[in-house]
């Protein structure tokens, strides 16, 4: 499925409609260069489960759990994985496999370890299609 947004209001509301129909055990994977709406789409997917809480890219501390919504969501940001098996050392497979909702930035580093199922999200950029332009790219796996 392909989206398009002109807004970061654009994309946090596809993020939100996600959050409020995902279940237990949903693993989102999102990629996008730098810029185009990672944390944007994450805030809304956040919202639209509940959390309340500020929701900022968990660079440096890999994983930042929320507890407080009406499921627990796991957020990863791999960007700074050096090898898959760093993700063994913070219990990812704990995560993943669990009864939250997961979504993993820059999951393409990270593909050999990915479970069988879970939702690809691609944000691309066009500045011939205007500054906020953004194809959204949605794919089941």
């Amino acid at each position: 499925m392909i989206s398009v947004s002109y807004s970061e209001k654009d994309t946090y509301e596809l993020g939100r409609s996600m959050g409020e129909k995902a279940c237990p055990g949903k693993v989102f994977t999102l990629i996008g260069d730098l810029g185009t709406g990672k944390t944007v789409f994450t805030k809304g997917l956040a919202a639209g489960l509940g959390i309340k809480e500020p929701v900022s890219s968990p660079t440096f501390t890999i994983v930042q759990v929320y507890e407080e919504g009406r499921l627990p969501f796991y957020h990863f940001d791999v960007y700074r994985i050096g090898c898959v098996e760093e993700m063994d050392e913070i219990g990812y497979e704990d995560y993943v496999y669990g009864d939250g909702v997961t979504l993993i930035e820059w999951a393409d580093l990270i593909e050999e370890i990915l479970p069988e199922h879970y939702t690809e999200i691609k944000i691309e950029k066009d500045p011939e299609k205007g500054f906020d332009y953004r194809r959204i790219d949605i794919c089941e796996y």
